[in-house]
């Protein structure tokens, strides 16, 4: 028998890093502000979350000053965008083969 989850990527189980990925697939750059806001989360479970993809080099970080204000974006790397389009293919794939 076929194993259906065998391209499923671990790193994009939890709905966090989903929707960080998700968001920055169709955006250039995103600030910290920004993704904390639209995902509805704290700053501590964002920087985990964030982290644990910018190990994997999947997400790009850039700290800067804006001013005297620090500004941290964010932007998913080469490896990043594909390693998230073979999931939602995988994702895919089951769905269909479960139907």
């Amino acid at each position: 028998m076929k194993n259906y989850i065998e391209h499923i990527n671990k790193a994009f189980e939890s709905r966090i890093r989903l929707g960080i990925m998700s968001i920055l697939m169709v955006n250039d750059s995103v600030d910290f502000a920004t993704l904390k806001e639209m995902l509805d989360i704290t700053d501590g479970n964002l920087a985990s979350h964030i982290s644990a993809l910018e190990k994997l080099e999947y997400v790009l970080v850039n700290k800067q000053f804006i001013g005297k204000k620090p500004n941290t974006t964010y932007a998913a790397t080469v490896l990043g965008k594909s390693a998230f389009m073979e999931h939602l293919s995988a994702l895919e794939s089951l769905i269909k083969k479960t139907n």
